[in-house]
Parts: C-alpha cells; structure tokens; sequence
C-alpha cells in the first residue's frame, strides 16, 4: 500500500474546489424568431427575476446582440441555459 502526504492530498481538494466554483456566465444571444414577451417570460422563468429585468436583458440582447443575464456556479449556470433553451433560445456558457 502506498502512502500519501496528507498535505498533497489536501492540495488536490483544493484545486478542484477552485475549479467548480468559478464564476460562470450565461450568455443570451438576439434571434429574429422570438417575440420580446416570448423571452421576457422565459428569462422569468429562467432567472427568477422581475418583469423589469428580464425586458431589460431582453432590449440588451436584441440592441448589442447578447446579454449576460445570469452569472453564478457551472451548475447553476447549466440549468438557466437549459430553461431557456426548452423555446430553442441560443445561450452559451462562458468562464
């Protein structure tokens, strides 16, 4: 059995533990399919925000073509992309 240093161990944890919890993004790109309100109700259901906010995030993507409407964990991220991809929205993730 080979043994190992309790401190390289505890290295490694933490690594990994820098690498999740990095700050993600969501990035919501402008498409000529949806209506404002179709993606003002998704970015509501999506972000759990106030009507205020997802039209607002909805006017920035349509004006520079993407928005950032969600920052958070890779997890959480991955869930926000998929709530506004069920009405085929175009999102991507960045780090």
């Amino acid at each position: 059995m080979v043994e190992q240093n309790p401190q390289e161990i505890n290295e490694i944890q933490n690594d990994e533990d820098v690498a999740v919890r990095q700050p993600f993004k969501v990035v919501l790109f402008n498409d000529d399919f949806h209506s404002f309100d179709e993606v003002i109700f998704q970015l509501i259901k999506a972000i759990k925000c106030s009507f205020e906010a997802a039209r607002d995030f909805a006017f920035e993507a349509h004006v520079k073509g993407k928005a950032i409407v969600f920052n958070g964990a890779l997890n959480e991220c991955l869930k926000v992309s998929s709530v506004l991809e069920e009405i085929a929205l175009h999102t991507q993730i960045l780090s």
